[in-house]
Protein backbone atom coordinates (compact mmCIF):
# COMPACT_ATOMS: atom_id res chain seq x y z
CA UNK A 1 0.00 0.00 0.00
CA UNK A 2 1.28 3.01 -0.71
CA UNK A 3 1.40 5.81 1.74
CA UNK A 4 0.85 9.64 0.91
CA UNK A 5 -0.90 10.97 4.50
CA UNK A 6 1.32 13.93 3.97
CA UNK A 7 0.40 17.10 2.61
CA UNK A 8 3.06 19.71 1.41
CA UNK A 9 2.48 22.83 3.08
CA UNK A 10 5.12 25.45 3.10
CA UNK A 11 7.62 23.85 1.43
CA UNK A 12 7.60 20.69 3.52
CA UNK A 13 6.07 17.25 3.99
CA UNK A 14 3.73 17.52 6.80
CA UNK A 15 1.10 15.28 8.84
CA UNK A 16 -2.39 16.21 8.72
CA UNK A 17 -3.60 18.03 11.83
CA UNK A 18 -6.91 15.41 12.24
CA UNK A 19 -6.15 11.90 11.43
CA UNK A 20 -8.77 11.22 8.06
CA UNK A 21 -7.67 8.24 5.86
CA UNK A 22 -8.94 7.81 2.26
CA UNK A 23 -8.38 4.48 0.68
CA UNK A 24 -7.70 5.18 -3.17
CA UNK A 25 -9.25 2.52 -5.38
CA UNK A 26 -7.47 0.89 -8.51
CA UNK A 27 -10.83 1.01 -11.11
CA UNK A 28 -9.45 -2.12 -13.10
CA UNK A 29 -9.64 -4.36 -9.60
CA UNK A 30 -11.56 -2.62 -7.54
CA UNK A 31 -9.01 -2.54 -4.40
CA UNK A 32 -7.11 -0.40 -2.46
CA UNK A 33 -3.72 0.42 -3.52
CA UNK A 34 -2.86 3.69 -1.94
CA UNK A 35 -3.69 5.85 1.40
CA UNK A 36 -3.79 9.53 1.04
CA UNK A 37 -5.43 11.60 4.34
CA UNK A 38 -8.28 14.12 3.62
CA UNK A 39 -7.44 17.45 4.92
CA UNK A 40 -9.68 19.57 7.75
CA UNK A 41 -10.03 23.38 7.93
CA UNK A 42 -6.49 23.65 9.81
CA UNK A 43 -4.58 22.25 7.25
CA UNK A 44 -6.29 24.33 4.83
CA UNK A 45 -5.61 27.80 6.56
CA UNK A 46 -2.36 26.84 7.16
CA UNK A 47 -1.45 26.37 3.37
CA UNK A 48 -2.85 29.29 2.29
CA UNK A 49 -0.99 31.35 5.53
CA UNK A 50 2.00 29.73 3.62
CA UNK A 51 0.98 31.17 0.15
CA UNK A 52 -0.21 34.66 1.21
CA UNK A 53 3.34 34.87 3.15
CA UNK A 54 5.56 33.61 0.22
CA UNK A 55 3.36 35.74 -1.79
CA UNK A 56 5.39 39.09 -0.82
CA UNK A 57 8.07 37.85 -2.10
CA UNK A 58 7.62 35.61 -5.04
CA UNK A 59 5.43 38.57 -6.48
CA UNK A 60 8.80 40.70 -6.88
CA UNK A 61 10.77 37.70 -8.94
CA UNK A 62 11.87 38.80 -12.30
CA UNK A 63 10.06 36.86 -15.51
CA UNK A 64 14.15 35.33 -15.98
CA UNK A 65 13.67 33.94 -12.46
CA UNK A 66 10.61 32.27 -13.32
CA UNK A 67 11.66 30.83 -16.20
CA UNK A 68 14.67 29.16 -14.80
CA UNK A 69 12.88 27.21 -12.38
CA UNK A 70 10.13 26.13 -14.91
CA UNK A 71 12.48 25.11 -16.80
CA UNK A 72 14.54 23.23 -14.19
CA UNK A 73 10.91 21.74 -13.27
CA UNK A 74 10.76 20.25 -16.89
CA UNK A 75 14.12 18.41 -16.49
CA UNK A 76 12.85 17.15 -13.62
CA UNK A 77 9.65 15.99 -15.02
CA UNK A 78 10.97 14.25 -18.19
CA UNK A 79 13.23 12.41 -15.70
CA UNK A 80 9.93 11.18 -13.96
CA UNK A 81 7.89 10.81 -17.04
CA UNK A 82 7.50 7.17 -16.91
CA UNK A 83 6.45 7.30 -13.04
CA UNK A 84 4.10 9.92 -13.70
CA UNK A 85 2.33 7.82 -16.29
CA UNK A 86 2.38 4.71 -14.25
CA UNK A 87 0.69 6.83 -11.85
CA UNK A 88 -2.29 7.82 -13.45
CA UNK A 89 -2.70 4.33 -15.57
CA UNK A 90 -3.31 3.28 -11.29
CA UNK A 91 -5.46 5.65 -10.22
CA UNK A 92 -7.97 6.22 -12.81
CA UNK A 93 -7.30 3.58 -15.30
CA UNK A 94 -5.69 5.05 -18.16
CA UNK A 95 -4.49 2.33 -20.17
CA UNK A 96 -0.51 2.46 -19.60
CA UNK A 97 0.65 3.02 -22.98
CA UNK A 98 -2.22 5.77 -23.08
CA UNK A 99 -0.83 7.00 -19.85
CA UNK A 100 2.43 7.59 -21.65
CA UNK A 101 1.67 8.92 -25.22
CA UNK A 102 -1.16 11.07 -23.82
CA UNK A 103 -1.59 11.70 -20.29
CA UNK A 104 1.70 11.98 -19.33
CA UNK A 105 2.62 13.35 -22.74
CA UNK A 106 0.22 16.25 -21.95
CA UNK A 107 2.05 17.75 -18.56
CA UNK A 108 5.43 18.33 -20.27
CA UNK A 109 3.61 19.63 -23.29
CA UNK A 110 1.92 22.73 -21.51
CA UNK A 111 4.85 22.79 -19.58
CA UNK A 112 6.81 23.71 -22.44
CA UNK A 113 4.49 25.97 -24.14
CA UNK A 114 4.04 28.03 -21.02
CA UNK A 115 7.81 28.29 -20.79
CA UNK A 116 7.48 29.51 -24.53
CA UNK A 117 4.57 31.89 -23.50
CA UNK A 118 6.25 33.31 -21.02
CA UNK A 119 9.19 34.26 -22.54
CA UNK A 120 7.30 36.30 -24.97
CA UNK A 121 4.82 38.09 -22.55
CA UNK A 122 4.81 41.55 -21.89
CA UNK A 123 3.48 42.75 -18.27
CA UNK A 124 4.46 46.30 -18.56
CA UNK A 125 3.85 48.82 -21.49
CA UNK A 126 2.70 52.37 -22.52
CA UNK A 127 -1.21 52.26 -23.52
CA UNK A 128 -0.30 54.10 -26.83
CA UNK A 129 2.95 55.71 -28.28
CA UNK A 130 1.32 59.17 -27.95
CA UNK A 131 0.40 58.16 -23.63
CA UNK A 132 2.05 58.95 -20.28
CA UNK A 133 -0.31 56.38 -18.84
CA UNK A 134 1.26 52.64 -18.57
CA UNK A 135 -0.61 49.46 -18.12
CA UNK A 136 0.59 46.78 -15.94
CA UNK A 137 0.24 43.70 -15.18
CA UNK A 138 0.20 41.76 -11.72
CA UNK A 139 -0.57 38.69 -10.43
CA UNK A 140 -3.88 38.59 -9.04
CA UNK A 141 -2.76 36.65 -5.98
CA UNK A 142 -3.13 33.77 -3.98
CA UNK A 143 -4.46 31.13 -6.31
CA UNK A 144 -6.82 28.16 -4.81
CA UNK A 145 -6.46 25.15 -7.97
CA UNK A 146 -9.16 22.60 -7.59
CA UNK A 147 -8.29 19.98 -10.11
CA UNK A 148 -10.36 16.59 -11.55
CA UNK A 149 -9.27 12.95 -11.85
CA UNK A 150 -9.93 12.14 -15.34
CA UNK A 151 -7.06 14.00 -16.86
CA UNK A 152 -5.09 14.34 -13.94
CA UNK A 153 -2.08 16.18 -14.62
CA UNK A 154 -2.84 18.05 -17.78
CA UNK A 155 -5.41 20.01 -15.78
CA UNK A 156 -2.86 20.18 -12.81
CA UNK A 157 -0.63 21.77 -15.73
CA UNK A 158 -3.14 24.14 -17.10
CA UNK A 159 -3.16 25.40 -13.71
CA UNK A 160 -0.47 25.53 -11.77
CA UNK A 161 2.37 26.48 -14.36
CA UNK A 162 0.58 29.76 -15.20
CA UNK A 163 0.10 30.67 -11.83
CA UNK A 164 3.74 30.56 -10.81
CA UNK A 165 4.62 32.34 -14.79
CA UNK A 166 2.83 35.34 -13.37
CA UNK A 167 3.71 35.66 -9.86
CA UNK A 168 0.60 33.86 -7.87
CA UNK A 169 1.20 31.79 -5.40
CA UNK A 170 -1.39 28.83 -4.64
CA UNK A 171 -3.17 25.81 -2.89
CA UNK A 172 -3.66 23.06 -4.88
CA UNK A 173 -6.28 20.47 -4.48
CA UNK A 174 -6.16 17.32 -6.85
CA UNK A 175 -9.60 14.94 -6.82
CA UNK A 176 -9.34 12.75 -3.64
CA UNK A 177 -9.95 9.87 -6.20
CA UNK A 178 -7.11 10.08 -8.22
CA UNK A 179 -4.45 12.30 -6.20
CA UNK A 180 -1.13 10.01 -6.64
CA UNK A 181 -0.34 12.16 -9.45
CA UNK A 182 -0.67 15.52 -7.79
CA UNK A 183 1.67 14.02 -5.14
CA UNK A 184 4.00 13.14 -7.60
CA UNK A 185 4.45 16.38 -9.24
CA UNK A 186 4.35 17.49 -5.92
CA UNK A 187 7.56 16.05 -5.28
CA UNK A 188 8.95 17.47 -8.31
CA UNK A 189 8.40 20.75 -7.26
CA UNK A 190 10.07 19.66 -3.88
CA UNK A 191 13.01 18.93 -5.97
CA UNK A 192 13.37 21.90 -8.22
CA UNK A 193 13.32 24.27 -4.76
CA UNK A 194 10.53 26.04 -5.43
CA UNK A 195 11.04 29.44 -2.55
CA UNK A 196 8.77 27.57 0.59
CA UNK A 197 4.81 28.49 0.52
CA UNK A 198 4.61 29.55 -3.36
CA UNK A 199 3.35 25.90 -4.03
CA UNK A 200 0.97 23.78 -1.34
CA UNK A 201 -1.13 20.53 -1.48
CA UNK A 202 -3.53 19.74 0.47
CA UNK A 203 -5.60 16.78 -0.53
CA UNK A 204 -9.54 16.86 0.50
CA UNK A 205 -12.87 16.26 -0.82
CA UNK A 206 -15.27 19.08 -2.26
CA UNK A 207 -17.64 19.68 0.40
CA UNK A 208 -14.05 19.78 3.03
CA UNK A 209 -11.49 21.38 1.19
CA UNK A 210 -12.78 22.24 -1.55
CA UNK A 211 -15.50 24.42 0.37
CA UNK A 212 -12.65 25.90 1.86
CA UNK A 213 -10.27 27.14 -0.76
CA UNK A 214 -13.29 28.17 -2.93
CA UNK A 215 -15.14 30.71 0.21
CA UNK A 216 -11.82 31.55 2.33
CA UNK A 217 -11.24 35.37 3.04
CA UNK A 218 -7.17 35.42 2.00
CA UNK A 219 -7.79 33.47 -1.52
CA UNK A 220 -8.13 35.92 -4.46
CA UNK A 221 -9.04 33.48 -7.26
CA UNK A 222 -10.68 29.69 -7.90
CA UNK A 223 -10.02 27.97 -11.15
CA UNK A 224 -11.96 24.82 -11.12
CA UNK A 225 -12.20 22.17 -13.48
CA UNK A 226 -15.20 19.26 -13.02
CA UNK A 227 -19.11 18.76 -13.34
CA UNK A 228 -20.94 21.84 -13.52
CA UNK A 229 -23.46 20.88 -10.32
CA UNK A 230 -19.89 21.60 -8.48
CA UNK A 231 -18.66 24.47 -10.22
CA UNK A 232 -22.52 26.29 -9.60
CA UNK A 233 -21.27 25.34 -5.73
CA UNK A 234 -18.23 27.02 -5.83
CA UNK A 235 -19.42 30.08 -7.33
CA UNK A 236 -22.32 30.56 -4.62
CA UNK A 237 -18.86 29.86 -2.47
CA UNK A 238 -16.77 32.12 -3.44
CA UNK A 239 -19.91 35.13 -3.99
CA UNK A 240 -19.61 36.54 -0.90
CA UNK A 241 -15.64 37.53 -1.23
CA UNK A 242 -16.19 38.61 -4.64
CA UNK A 243 -13.13 36.37 -5.74
CA UNK A 244 -12.30 35.53 -9.38
CA UNK A 245 -13.68 32.48 -10.39
CA UNK A 246 -12.75 30.75 -13.78
CA UNK A 247 -14.48 27.44 -14.35
CA UNK A 248 -14.13 24.37 -16.79
CA UNK A 249 -17.32 22.12 -16.50
CA UNK A 250 -19.15 19.98 -18.77
CA UNK A 251 -19.69 19.23 -22.20
CA UNK A 252 -22.35 17.37 -24.75
CA UNK A 253 -20.31 17.36 -27.57
CA UNK A 254 -21.72 17.32 -31.09
CA UNK A 255 -20.48 15.93 -34.21
CA UNK A 256 -21.97 17.14 -37.17
CA UNK A 257 -21.56 14.20 -39.94
CA UNK A 258 -22.00 15.53 -43.37
CA UNK A 259 -23.01 13.24 -46.56
CA UNK A 260 -19.66 15.15 -48.23
CA UNK A 261 -17.68 14.27 -44.77
CA UNK A 262 -14.23 12.35 -45.34
CA UNK A 263 -14.52 8.44 -45.83
CA UNK A 264 -13.50 7.14 -42.03
CA UNK A 265 -15.18 10.38 -40.69
CA UNK A 266 -17.68 8.17 -38.55
CA UNK A 267 -15.56 5.79 -37.13
CA UNK A 268 -12.86 8.63 -36.15
CA UNK A 269 -15.89 9.79 -34.15
CA UNK A 270 -15.99 6.54 -32.26
CA UNK A 271 -12.35 6.46 -31.52
CA UNK A 272 -12.68 9.81 -30.25
CA UNK A 273 -15.50 9.30 -27.69
CA UNK A 274 -14.31 6.41 -26.73
CA UNK A 275 -10.72 7.16 -26.26
CA UNK A 276 -9.91 7.63 -22.32
CA UNK A 277 -12.88 5.44 -21.82
CA UNK A 278 -15.41 8.28 -22.59
CA UNK A 279 -14.72 10.70 -19.57
CA UNK A 280 -13.41 13.76 -21.50
CA UNK A 281 -14.98 16.72 -21.10
CA UNK A 282 -15.46 17.93 -24.46
CA UNK A 283 -15.79 14.50 -25.78
CA UNK A 284 -18.42 14.15 -29.30
CA UNK A 285 -20.87 12.29 -27.84
CA UNK A 286 -23.68 13.29 -30.09
CA UNK A 287 -23.28 12.49 -33.34
CA UNK A 288 -25.28 13.95 -35.57
CA UNK A 289 -25.17 12.06 -38.99
CA UNK A 290 -27.04 13.04 -42.49
CA UNK A 291 -30.00 11.57 -43.23
CA UNK A 292 -28.85 10.04 -47.01
CA UNK A 293 -25.69 8.16 -45.23
CA UNK A 294 -27.55 7.10 -41.73
CA UNK A 295 -27.60 3.74 -42.25
CA UNK A 296 -24.24 3.28 -43.29
CA UNK A 297 -23.52 5.37 -40.79
CA UNK A 298 -24.93 2.88 -38.27
CA UNK A 299 -23.26 0.13 -39.54
CA UNK A 300 -19.67 1.62 -39.53
CA UNK A 301 -20.27 2.70 -35.69
CA UNK A 302 -21.79 -0.16 -34.29
CA UNK A 303 -18.04 -2.09 -36.41
CA UNK A 304 -16.11 -0.07 -34.99
CA UNK A 305 -17.61 -0.10 -31.41
CA UNK A 306 -17.36 -3.68 -31.29
CA UNK A 307 -13.79 -3.71 -32.16
CA UNK A 308 -12.49 -1.44 -29.08
CA UNK A 309 -11.15 -3.89 -26.66
CA UNK A 310 -11.65 -3.07 -22.65
CA UNK A 311 -8.73 -4.32 -21.02
CA UNK A 312 -7.26 -3.31 -17.22
CA UNK A 313 -5.09 -0.46 -16.99
CA UNK A 314 -1.47 -2.18 -16.67
CA UNK A 315 -1.78 -4.41 -19.81
CA UNK A 316 -0.09 -2.80 -23.02
CA UNK A 317 -1.91 -2.51 -26.35
CA UNK A 318 -4.77 -0.30 -27.93
CA UNK A 319 -7.49 -0.53 -25.87
CA UNK A 320 -9.91 1.30 -23.45
CA UNK A 321 -9.72 0.77 -19.57
CA UNK A 322 -12.55 0.74 -16.86
CA UNK A 323 -14.00 4.26 -15.55
CA UNK A 324 -12.80 5.34 -12.68
CA UNK A 325 -15.26 4.44 -9.73
CA UNK A 326 -17.77 2.54 -8.52
CA UNK A 327 -20.15 5.75 -8.25
CA UNK A 328 -19.22 6.75 -11.77
CA UNK A 329 -20.06 3.14 -13.02
CA UNK A 330 -23.33 2.83 -11.70
CA UNK A 331 -24.30 6.16 -13.04
CA UNK A 332 -23.48 5.22 -16.82
CA UNK A 333 -24.73 2.00 -16.39
CA UNK A 334 -28.28 3.53 -15.37
CA UNK A 335 -28.27 5.75 -17.94
CA UNK A 336 -27.43 3.55 -20.43
CA UNK A 337 -30.54 1.59 -19.04
CA UNK A 338 -32.34 4.87 -19.64
CA UNK A 339 -31.89 5.13 -23.01
CA UNK A 340 -33.30 1.60 -23.24
CA UNK A 341 -36.41 2.47 -21.67
CA UNK A 342 -36.81 5.84 -23.46
CA UNK A 343 -36.78 3.64 -27.00
CA UNK A 344 -33.46 4.02 -28.34
CA UNK A 345 -31.97 1.28 -29.88
CA UNK A 346 -28.97 -0.35 -28.89
CA UNK A 347 -26.71 -0.87 -31.71
CA UNK A 348 -23.22 -2.22 -29.71
CA UNK A 349 -22.46 -2.32 -26.32
CA UNK A 350 -25.08 -2.09 -23.12
CA UNK A 351 -25.02 -2.76 -19.43
CA UNK A 352 -23.18 -5.91 -19.55
CA UNK A 353 -19.95 -6.43 -18.28
CA UNK A 354 -17.43 -7.06 -20.70
CA UNK A 355 -16.37 -10.60 -21.72
CA UNK A 356 -14.01 -12.12 -19.24
CA UNK A 357 -13.88 -9.37 -17.16
CA UNK A 358 -15.57 -9.85 -13.67
CA UNK A 359 -14.22 -7.51 -11.60
CA UNK A 360 -13.58 -3.53 -12.14
CA UNK A 361 -15.30 -0.82 -13.56
CA UNK A 362 -15.62 -1.81 -16.80
CA UNK A 363 -18.35 -0.64 -19.58
CA UNK A 364 -18.48 -1.65 -23.18
CA UNK A 365 -18.20 0.84 -26.11
CA UNK A 366 -21.79 1.81 -26.73
CA UNK A 367 -24.00 3.00 -28.93
CA UNK A 368 -27.36 4.18 -29.62
CA UNK A 369 -29.38 4.89 -32.68
CA UNK A 370 -32.58 6.38 -33.36
CA UNK A 371 -32.11 9.34 -30.30
CA UNK A 372 -33.85 12.25 -30.01
CA UNK A 373 -32.46 15.09 -28.27
CA UNK A 374 -34.83 15.40 -25.96
CA UNK A 375 -34.05 11.83 -24.14
CA UNK A 376 -31.59 11.90 -21.29
CA UNK A 377 -28.93 10.16 -22.94
CA UNK A 378 -28.69 13.45 -25.23
CA UNK A 379 -29.29 16.03 -22.82
CA UNK A 380 -26.99 14.61 -19.34
CA UNK A 381 -22.95 14.48 -19.66
CA UNK A 382 -23.01 10.73 -19.21
CA UNK A 383 -19.18 10.82 -19.10
CA UNK A 384 -18.79 7.03 -20.18
CA UNK A 385 -18.02 5.44 -23.36
CA UNK A 386 -21.66 5.98 -24.66
CA UNK A 387 -22.09 7.92 -28.04
CA UNK A 388 -25.66 8.65 -29.31
CA UNK A 389 -26.63 8.87 -33.33
CA UNK A 390 -29.11 11.52 -34.01
CA UNK A 391 -30.02 12.17 -37.92
CA UNK A 392 -30.69 15.61 -39.68
CA UNK A 393 -31.48 16.46 -42.93
CA UNK A 394 -30.22 20.18 -43.61
CA UNK A 395 -27.79 22.27 -42.53
CA UNK A 396 -29.46 24.78 -40.51
CA UNK A 397 -30.76 21.51 -38.43
CA UNK A 398 -27.47 20.10 -37.76
CA UNK A 399 -26.87 23.33 -35.78
CA UNK A 400 -30.08 23.55 -33.90
CA UNK A 401 -29.41 20.84 -32.67
CA UNK A 402 -25.73 20.75 -31.69
CA UNK A 403 -26.55 24.33 -30.03
CA UNK A 404 -29.66 22.76 -27.81
CA UNK A 405 -28.16 21.98 -24.75
CA UNK A 406 -26.82 24.04 -21.68
CA UNK A 407 -23.47 23.16 -22.08
CA UNK A 408 -20.98 24.88 -25.20
CA UNK A 409 -17.29 23.24 -24.84
CA UNK A 410 -16.46 21.13 -27.72
CA UNK A 411 -18.30 21.03 -31.31
CA UNK A 412 -16.84 18.61 -34.07
CA UNK A 413 -17.99 18.87 -37.97
CA UNK A 414 -16.84 16.55 -40.46
CA UNK A 415 -17.24 17.93 -44.36
CA UNK A 416 -15.49 18.41 -47.44
CA UNK A 417 -16.38 21.36 -48.53
CA UNK A 418 -14.38 24.03 -46.43
CA UNK A 419 -16.59 27.02 -46.96
CA UNK A 420 -19.50 25.29 -45.05
CA UNK A 421 -17.02 24.09 -42.76
CA UNK A 422 -15.71 27.53 -42.14
CA UNK A 423 -19.78 28.64 -41.99
CA UNK A 424 -21.17 26.01 -39.83
CA UNK A 425 -18.16 26.38 -37.24
CA UNK A 426 -18.56 30.03 -36.75
CA UNK A 427 -22.35 28.91 -36.00
CA UNK A 428 -22.15 26.61 -33.49
CA UNK A 429 -21.52 27.76 -29.52
CA UNK A 430 -18.84 26.10 -28.22
CA UNK A 431 -15.17 27.22 -26.79
CA UNK A 432 -13.56 25.19 -29.60
CA UNK A 433 -14.95 23.42 -32.55
CA UNK A 434 -12.80 20.76 -34.39
CA UNK A 435 -13.29 20.25 -38.08
CA UNK A 436 -12.30 17.27 -40.01
CA UNK A 437 -10.37 15.65 -36.94
CA UNK A 438 -7.93 18.32 -36.80
CA UNK A 439 -6.42 18.87 -33.12
CA UNK A 440 -5.75 22.29 -31.38
CA UNK A 441 -2.25 23.05 -31.34
CA UNK A 442 -0.25 23.94 -28.20
CA UNK A 443 -1.24 27.41 -26.64
CA UNK A 444 -4.04 27.90 -27.80
CA UNK A 445 -7.29 28.75 -25.56
CA UNK A 446 -9.65 25.79 -24.39
CA UNK A 447 -12.91 26.82 -22.65
CA UNK A 448 -16.68 27.04 -22.67
CA UNK A 449 -19.83 28.91 -23.56
CA UNK A 450 -22.72 28.76 -21.60
CA UNK A 451 -22.84 26.23 -18.48
CA UNK A 452 -19.71 24.54 -19.94
CA UNK A 453 -17.85 27.58 -17.70
CA UNK A 454 -16.03 30.36 -17.89
CA UNK A 455 -12.37 31.73 -18.94
CA UNK A 456 -9.68 29.95 -20.91
CA UNK A 457 -6.96 27.88 -20.19
CA UNK A 458 -3.48 27.70 -22.02
CA UNK A 459 -1.07 29.87 -24.26
CA UNK A 460 -1.40 33.39 -23.40
CA UNK A 461 -4.87 33.36 -22.27
CA UNK A 462 -3.98 30.85 -19.55
CA UNK A 463 -1.50 33.53 -18.39
CA UNK A 464 -4.14 36.57 -18.25
CA UNK A 465 -6.31 34.36 -15.87
CA UNK A 466 -4.04 34.88 -13.17
CA UNK A 467 -2.78 38.68 -13.62
CA UNK A 468 -5.04 42.29 -12.72
CA UNK A 469 -4.65 44.85 -14.89
CA UNK A 470 -3.64 48.10 -13.49
CA UNK A 471 -3.15 51.46 -15.45
CA UNK A 472 -0.45 54.35 -13.98
CA UNK A 473 -1.35 57.47 -15.14
CA UNK A 474 1.88 60.42 -15.33
CA UNK A 475 4.45 57.82 -15.80
CA UNK A 476 6.60 59.74 -18.46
Amino acid sequence: MIDKRNFYINGKWVKPSKSNDFEVINPSNEEAFAIISLGSKEDTDAAVKSAKNAFINWRETSKEERINLLEKLLKVYKKRFNEMAEAMSLEMGSPIDFAISTHAASGQSHLEDFILRLKEFKFEKYFDSKSNNYIAREPIGICGLITPWNWPINQIALKVIPALATGCTMILKPSEIAPISAMLFAEMMDEVGFPSGVFNLVNGDGKGVGTQISSHPDIDMISFTGSTRAGRLITKNAAETIKRVCLELGGKGGNIVFADSYANAVRDGIRNVMSNSGQSCDAPTRMLVEKSIYERAIKEAADEANKIKVDIASKKGDHIGPVVSKVQYDKIINLINSGIKEGATLAAGGPDLPKGLNKGYFIKPTIFTNVTNEMEIAKKEIFGPVLSIIPFETEEEAIKITNETEYGLGNYLQTEDKEKAKRVAKKLRSGVVYINGNTADAGTPFGGYRQSGNGREGGVWGLEEYLETKTVTGWK
